[in-house]
């Protein structure tokens, strides 16, 4: 400014570490209040640092000096009210590096009242987590999304005739090595079931394989009232005469049994008068096979089956 004595308009100003802060850059510094001069008494400080999600954070200790037990660094994976506390830093020892497998991470320095030190100097580097496992192929079904990292919620369905055996939703957890929050499941043919929907496919026990020996599988199918249920046999690949369908139109094995099917010989289609039927499958100890059926429900005494674009291969 003018005058005799030369001098700023405003006092110089100072750089100051901070107590706590939020932070969301792919990399940083963190210092102790007054660093690298003594933290003051009686503090409650708290860093939050924020990433994409997919992302951890490393953490480099350069410097690091504390009152030992009393006053104290505590990093914890995610926040400081719900996340998990990864580790607890205090005396004159610089911790080795440690890695938050979180898109978040907080650290929360305390102080008490006596024995101030320098504290700590810390640097962060963000660095890509690892996807989960790619749960393709996925037999017997489709996996519905393809975002594997951290965070994100795949979907899993059957093709007609295949049973969900586990989860039909997973999510890629947080972690040093990706997993599914649940075991990826699998799309089974089982051996038997009540089946509700208007139209539908029965499998063999374990198609496309063969299905085991000494099989006695039934399943009950029920449409609304008012219908019959159209069955088309189209293949037929089971031992002849000892392994064989049996179907009744209606509920149980008291219903008038419609057919007895086995071999390999083409079949023509059968159809009910009642609105559920029951279809029971048997295997003996030795030659296996596999059977696939169609089945599709309509009004008792419909000739016409010229809508009716189901089959039944077995």
């Amino acid at each position: 400014m003018p005058g005799p004595v030369r001098r700023w308009n405003y006092p110089v100003p100072l750089c100051i570490a901070q107590c706590g802060g939020s932070m969301t850059d792919f990399s940083g510094v963190i210092l102790s209040p007054g660093f690298p001069g003594n933290y003051q008494s009686s503090l409650d400080c708290t860093w939050r640092v924020q990433l994409p999600i997919g992302f951890g954070i490393h953490l480099q200790f350069l410097n690091f000096s504390t009152e030992p037990v009393h006053d104290y660094l505590e990093v914890r994976s995610g926040t400081l009210e719900t996340g998990t506390v990864m580790d607890r830093f205090s005396g004159p020892v610089v911790p080795n590096s440690l890695f938050s497998t979180t898109h978040e991470t907080t650290l929360f320095f305390h102080s008490d009242y006596s024995q101030n030190k320098p504290g700590f100097h810390i640097v962060y580097q963000a660095y890509e987590l690892q996807r989960c496992p790619d749960p393709r192929p996925f037999r017997n079904g489709i996996v519905i999304g393809q975002d594997y990292s951290v965070g994100m919620t795949i979907s899993f369905e059957c093709l007609p005739g295949y049973t969900l055996i586990g989860e039909a939703s997973l999510t890629c957890l947080h972690g040093v090595s990706r997993n599914w929050n649940h075991p990826i499941p699998r799309c089974e043919a089982l051996c038997g079931g009540n089946i509700t929907s208007l139209n539908g496919t029965i499998y063999s026990p374990g198609h496309p394989a063969e299905y085991p020996h000494f099989q006695d599988c039934m399943w009950t199918v029920r449409v609304p009232p008012g219908y019959g249920i159209y069955i088309n046999f189209s293949v037929i690949n089971t031992e002849p005469i000892y392994d064989y369908i049996t179907v009744w139109d209606g509920p149980d094995q008291t219903s008038p049994q419609i057919g007895q099917f086995s071999g390999t010989s083409l079949q023509e289609g059968v159809s009910t008068t009642a609105n559920q039927v029951l279809i029971k499958f048997h295997s003996d100890f030795s030659t296996s096979g596999f059977f696939e059926l169609h089945y599709y429900g309509n009004f008792p005494f419909d000739t016409s089956r010229e809508h009716i674009s189901l089959s039944l291969f077995i």
